[in-house]
């Protein structure tokens, strides 16, 4: 993954830039040498063919993607539909993952869960890493590095 080769990423939406859906991509923005394409496109809503026109343009979005952000919210909003997405990003073997839904006070659905590869935390890191698992097949194995105030790698600092 570099500038010139970005990962391709699909968030689920209704059509419309939901507030989760916005904050997928200031996630993404804030994590420094990470390049990827938003290829959803909420406001590519036909206006004319019905239903079906309205899938065949999720098709295309989708079908550009190499990994899925599945929101929980867009399924809330519209099952249906992000089903549709859902069954899309599987007959193209893209890889999807669920985000917990945003504060903590629900739990993820059980049935978006059982689809996805992975569920995963709004944590810009986690976001990182589930994308270049699911897009690139790429394990970035990362340690959490933690600080301890007072300590060095030799040990207690002595002042």
């Amino acid at each position: 993954m570099s500038e010139s080769n970005p990962i391709r990423v699909f968030a689920t939406h209704n059509f419309g830039e939901s507030d989760d859906y916005l904050r997928v991509f200031e996630f993404l923005e804030s994590v420094d040498r990470f390049y990827y394409l938003n290829v959803s496109k909420p406001e590519n809503l036909p206006t004319t063919g019905g239903a079906q026109e309205v899938r065949d343009e999720l098709i295309r979005q989708i079908k550009d993607a190499e990994a899925m952000f599945v929101l929980p919210s867009a399924w809330e909003a519209n099952r249906e539909q992000v089903d549709f997405m859902l069954d899309v990003a599987e007959a193209n073997d893209i890889g999807m993952i669920v985000i917990r839904p945003f504060g903590g006070m629900q739990e993820t659905p059980e049935e978006l869960v059982a689809r996805c590869a992975e569920h995963i935390e709004w944590n810009d890191r986690q976001m990182v890493d589930a994308l270049k698992r699911e897009a690139r097949g790429e394990d970035t194995a990362r340690w959490e590095v933690i600080d301890f105030p007072g300590w060095n790698e030799d040990g207690p600092i002595e002042e």
